[in-house]
């Protein structure tokens, strides 16, 4: 799945129940594919298109990126190898398995 399918499906897909009691904001930059600002209000989802200020950014490859949300990729693992970087608050970062 392309990023850009992924995040324009994002906000319809999201748990609600999962999401209840987040309150943070991510940055994702894609390479090749762009950047995604999503926002996690107390089980609400917005996903806008474009950069900002977020409380963790996470860089990766449209590669890994695709291979994480197909399920062929523990973004763990990805981490840990350098093909996932993350950047601001780990703690807000780990919260995005809901997602996933």
């Amino acid at each position: 799945m392309a990023a850009q399918e992924f995040f324009d499906s994002l906000e319809s897909r999201a748990d609600p129940a999962k999401l209840a009691g987040m309150s943070n904001s991510y940055l994702f930059d894609i390479e090749g594919e762009g950047q995604w600002h999503v926002d996690v209000r107390d089980g609400a989802i917005n996903v806008t298109r474009g950069g900002g200020d977020a409380d963790a950014t996470i860089s990766t490859s449209g590669e890994t990126f695709g291979k994480i949300v197909a399920g062929e990729q523990n973004p763990t693992t990805a981490y840990m190898t350098g093909k996932l970087k993350i950047k601001g608050d780990m703690g807000a970062a780990m919260k995005l398995q809901k997602l996933f």
